[in-house]
């Protein structure tokens, strides 16, 4: 079962629809006890990192996640819920975040060529910087675009950055070490291309 972590932010059910249709037994949920039974944890997120922080805080959720991380449970975090899977955030003031991928999230704007818009908006090609895939793009191809909305960015990542994507700089599309994955884009946005790595993440 993968259990899709609601904590009152993040775009639910398009994501669950997306897993049922890719023959998935999935569920979204708050409870401990559920997330423990879970075999596979995405934890979704939209909107600023500081509101949907503390409420993952308030929940008591960030220390079962951590938790089950721990133990070695697939954890996939998308779009803002990958930026929390990181150190800090930089966005509106300096904020924790789980620290279980290394790397901070700051602002793109200061980094692109004036002409390019915030946010981030729209489909773009992924890249493999090192020639090798992560488990979760084995169904991905070189080029294969997804969708992003995004105005931050993870940096200073180290070596836990899988697939980059070019909007005016290289970005961290995707990060990964051991079992703890994100995805800066939707998969559950990406057609054919995104549910062929939630595919990967059932398999993971």
């Amino acid at each position: 079962m993968i259990a899709i972590i609601d904590y009152g932010v993040g775009n639910l059910f398009s994501l669950k629809s997306s897993l049922k249709y890719i023959g998935q037994d999935v569920v979204i949920t708050g409870r401990p006890e559920v997330i423990e039974r879970a075999d596979r944890l995405i934890l979704p997120g939209v909107g600023a990192f500081c509101d949907a922080a503390e409420k993952l805080r308030v929940s008591g959720l960030d220390e079962v996640v951590v938790r089950e991380a721990g133990r070695g449970k697939p954890l996939l975090g998308i779009c803002l819920g990958m930026q929390m899977l990181f150190e800090k955030s930089f966005e509106f003031g300096e904020h924790n975040g789980l620290g279980l991928l290394p790397g901070v999230v700051t602002p793109i704007k200061p980094l692109l060529p004036p002409d390019y818009k915030i946010p981030h908006i729209g489909w773009n090609a992924l890249r493999f910087p090192t020639g090798e895939k992560s488990p979760l793009f084995k169904y991905t191809a070189e080029g294969d675009h997804v969708y992003f909305v995004h105005s931050y960015h993870a940096a200073n990542c180290g070596g836990c950055v899988i697939v980059t994507t070019e909007y005016g700089i290289m970005l961290t599309a995707a990060a990964g070490a051991g079992n703890v994955f994100g995805t800066q884009f939707h998969p559950e946005k990406s057609g054919e291309v995104g549910l062929n790595i939630l595919r990967a993440f059932a398999e993971v």
